[in-house]
């Protein structure tokens, strides 16, 4: 979130129920968002609706409250949160009754929300603003109207929410107007002569403590390295961490070994951090301590383990080729990461040979319409099979 990434966001909206997640935005009464799911589909939760300005900022002041209300009183919700703000000055508004069941969303869940719309950058003049004294601790988040229309910021604190519209009013694109270039400034603005306002106090009672996995973030297992960390109280937690493993080493940890080939008396146990070939292309870029597990001594009988993996494409994924500006049509790229980059790897298209690849295992191909399999096999005999269609 704090990266505003759109894939991770979309995968969780699949995961989690489209037709669920349109349900739960009826709660907050926004005007603009009256379609069905399938209108609107997995854009919803990237701004594929439409919203007022107003309706956001209120859905996110009442936010904010739950999460005032559940540390001021006995750990307790009020049954109308949600409620719609009064625009007349000294006029008070009832919340309802309290109650130890939340409304929509727990204050543990909103209170990380605002956490990660904490770290979002901000915008040119307010960088590094957690290295100075005295900033003021805000969630926000921006947003760019379809065509560059109009620019939108919103930020919380503890006891302001303010919203900035930027655009035309005839409705007029323009390609600088962004929520970070246009509106952000103006709301950190604002936010500059409004009082100071502590930041949320953490709703410990919605949180539980965990141990988990430091390497992977998973419940940690008999055999990984811990931390403790809180998240919020749910029925339903992540899975255990399956990339520690036990391995067995010799005596100068040099080389795996195992009963076929070691005095099982001499064996060193270790436990070790082992990702897939796919995660670890990724990991190892950020993560440069991630250690490979040794080889095997010579003379040990072993499993053959997985060292090769496709990139893209996938494993039955459906392709259709497009043509460049001369109508040429253009090249899949095949794209295969090794555990051992430096390993020739030999490419099958359909059993018959097309080429070799060291240390970059990319290659173009122009395969004709149909169905295709492609093969990769590496000089240890490795391999690595997928099927894809061409339409």
């Amino acid at each position: 979130m704090a990266r505003s990434l759109n894939i991770p966001a979309v995968r969780l909206l699949q995961k989690y129920g489209l037709e669920k997640f349109r349900d739960q935005l009826d709660f907050f009464k926004l005007k603009g968002v009256n379609k069905s799911a399938d209108h609107y589909g997995l854009t919803l939760i990237l701004g594929g609706a439409e919203s007022s300005l107003w309706d956001l900022c209120k859905t996110y002041a009442s936010m904010a409250s739950t999460i005032n209300h559940f540390n001021s009183t006995s750990s307790e919700y009020y049954t109308e949160e949600f409620i719609s703000p009064t625009l007349v000055a000294g006029q008070e508004v009832g919340f309802g009754k309290k109650s130890t069941e939340k409304t929509i969303f727990d204050a543990g869940s909103i209170y990380l929300t605002f956490e990660a719309m904490k770290e979002v950058n901000r915008p040119e003049g307010n960088e590094s603003w957690e290295f100075f004294d005295g900033s003021k601790q805000i969630a926000w988040k921006t947003g760019t109207s379809f065509g560059n229309k109009d620019a939108w910021a919103i930020g919380i604190t503890k006891d302001h929410v303010v919203g900035i519209w930027v655009g035309n009013a005839d409705g007029e694109g323009r390609p600088n107007v962004t929520g970070v270039s246009s509106a952000a400034p103006i709301l950190f603005d604002v936010f500059d002569v409004l009082p100071i306002s502590d930041w949320f106090a953490k709703p410990l009672d919605e949180f539980v403590e965990i141990e988990v996995c430091k390497s992977s973030g998973y419940l940690a297992s008999d055999i990984c390295p811990t931390k403790i960390v809180t998240i919020p109280k749910k029925n339903k937690y992540v899975a255990v961490c399956r990339y520690h493993q036990l391995i067995h080493l010799d005596e100068f940890k040099q080389f795996r070994v195992n009963s076929s080939c070691a005095d099982i008396t001499s064996v060193i146990n270790e436990s070790w951090f082992v990702l897939p070939p796919l995660m670890e292309f990724y990991y190892k870029k950020n993560h440069p301590t991630y250690k490979n597990s040794p080889p095997y001594r010579s003379g040990c009988n072993t499993m053959t383990e997985s060292s090769m993996e496709f990139i893209y494409p996938k494993n039955g994924s459906r392709i259709s080729l497009t043509k460049n500006f001369e109508g040429t049509m253009n090249e899949l790229v095949l794209k295969l990461v090794h555990t051992k980059p430096e390993t020739q790897v030999y490419w099958y298209l359909d059993e018959m040979f097309i080429d070799q690849t060291t240390n970059f295992h990319e290659l173009g191909i122009v395969p004709s319409i149909g169905k295709h399999i492609i093969t990769a096999v590496d000089v240890l005999g490795n391999e690595a099979v997928i099927t894809i269609q061409i339409e």
